[in-house]
């Protein structure tokens, strides 16, 4: 029995890959049918895209050419989700200026001390990937941009990453699984607790009733003086 569940657990790698490739699509497509911000953090985006950009120059070079494609996926959906969030002004000045500095130290540690700097840098980004969109989340009322799907798959690919690294002893995929799964974790126990509202009675196109609303809606006012 224990051989075949390490058996199994050999192809944990595979079943993350299939869980990466489309875990920002939910996301995307709620943002592209209801236009609701509300959770939903731009650094996190940008930070995903810029540190899985590098995760591919890291895999290429360490010829893992498994990894190519959720890298280059998470890369190019979560760089269009941040767009997405840049069209929606939701960006911020300082939150640019320290991506930009951690894209800076990226190349930095690359150029300084090859594939080997960049990897130990990149072991820890998901923990700076992670906290601007809880931040964010626990910060939103009610957080109603959020995708729960998205995040079930975070939490699967990072689950699947923090059981083969446990097979494997690599201290690196635990720390990396296990963070994951905490911070999805946290993020799904959030979007699901926070409060319920109508549907009819919140996001953007309930905002968008209620603004057009005159103050004659209710009829004429009774005050006569």
């Amino acid at each position: 029995m224990r051989a075949l569940v390490a058996e199994g657990l050999d192809y944990a790698p595979l079943l993350a890959t299939a869980f990466a490739i489309p875990q920002f699509l939910p996301q995307l497509f709620k943002l592209w049918r209801s236009g609701d911000v509300a959770g939903l953090s731009w650094s996190w985006a940008t930070l995903t895209s810029v540190s899985n950009a590098a995760w591919f120059v890291y895999f290429a070079l360490s010829h893992f050419w498994t990894a190519l494609a959720p890298s280059s996926s998470a890369a190019l959906l979560a760089g269009a989700l941040a767009l997405m969030l840049v069209r929606r002004r939701q960006a911020r000045l300082r939150q640019a200026v320290a991506i930009c500095a951690w894209t800076a130290l990226l190349a930095g540690s690359f150029g300084f001390a090859g594939r080997t700097g960049l990897g130990t840098l990149l072991a820890a980004s998901f923990v700076l990937q992670v906290i601007p969109s809880i931040w964010t989340a626990y910060r939103t009322s009610n957080p109603s941009g959020i995708s729960r799907g998205t995040w079930l798959l975070i939490f699967a690919e990072l689950f699947c990453w923090a059981a083969y690294g446990l097979h494997k002893a690599d201290p690196r995929l635990i720390v990396l699984g296990c963070t994951g799964v905490t911070a999805s974790a946290l993020i799904l126990a959030r979007s699901l607790l926070s409060t319920r509202q109508d549907p009819d009675d919140s996001g953007p196109r309930a905002r968008a009733r209620a603004s057009a609303i005159s103050p004659n809606t209710y009829g004429p006012s009774t005050d006569r003086g």
